[in-house]
């Protein structure tokens, strides 16, 4: 028996700094990402124990980190950082993130977004 397994994390807002601008990089952002992971079948079942599946606080957190940890110039190079932490992750697959920022725009918002399978 197969099934997909996925984990996220959806609409998370932290403040980040990134932006090409020069008054981009005078204050941090709030950027708003979203990241969808796919597992891989389980060996066995969960049985009702975290040590058996990924735990979405380290995802969690290692994203708040990564978004202190420097100044991004691109949305692209925040989603590739992100993208490179969770295929570490152990069961990770394949990782779709997106990012956006709500405030550069009065009337939409902006982003990007790509999805990258773990090299086997």
């Amino acid at each position: 028996m197969t099934s997909d397994r996925r984990i996220f994390i959806r609409d998370f807002r932290l403040p980040v700094s990134i932006g090409i601008h020069d008054f981009e990089k005078d204050a941090p952002q709030t950027v708003v990402v979203n990241v969808e992971l796919s597992l891989e079948t389980a060996d066995k079942a969960h049985g009702d124990r975290i040590a058996n599946v990924l735990n979405y606080d380290i995802v969690h957190d290692g994203i708040a980190a990564l978004a202190k940890s420097r100044h991004f110039n691109l949305q692209e190079a925040l989603v590739d950082a992100i993208i490179d932490l969770c295929l570490k992750q152990p069961g990770v697959i394949e990782a779709r993130v997106s990012t956006e920022k709500p405030d550069v725009y009065k009337d939409c918002r902006v982003g990007y977004e790509a999805v990258r399978r773990r090299d086997r």
